[in-house]
């Protein structure tokens, strides 16, 4: 091989060389492109889930302090209800006492009913 020979293949081989890294560069510009592209996709996401996590914890804050006033409202209206209660019942035996007194003043109005009758028609 001749000096010019060696000049030009080693040239063109450099040349291979710078293109070869061009191309490498390339690949790295567009992988770093890409990486960048999803970090801010990334952030822009776990924006998303740390603002409706805030509004999750609004929520249940919101839904503690009602939880808390119902609470407060159902121990209020627990005597009530079991006055109530107690009252029914109440009222449920002195209509069963109310029934049987009747019943018996019944009877007893119609035996009497019965005895003026027979003293009337005098089968007595």
């Amino acid at each position: 091989m001749a000096p010019a020979e060696i000049d030009a293949s080693v040239h063109r081989q450099l040349g291979e060389l710078v293109a070869g890294m061009r191309g490498l560069q390339d690949s790295i510009k567009r992988l770093e492109e890409g990486a960048i592209r999803s970090e801010d996709k990334a952030a822009a996401s776990r924006q998303g889930v740390h603002s409706r996590m805030d509004q999750l914890v609004d929520r249940v804050g919101d839904v503690e302090a009602s939880v808390t006033s119902i609470g407060a409202d159902v121990a209020e209206m627990k005597p009530v209800t079991d006055d109530v209660k107690r009252w029914k019942l109440m009222g449920i035996g002195a209509l069963g006492v109310t029934g049987i007194a009747a019943m018996a003043l019944g009877v007893s109005f119609a035996e009497a009913i019965r005895r003026i009758l027979f003293a009337v028609i005098g089968k007595g």
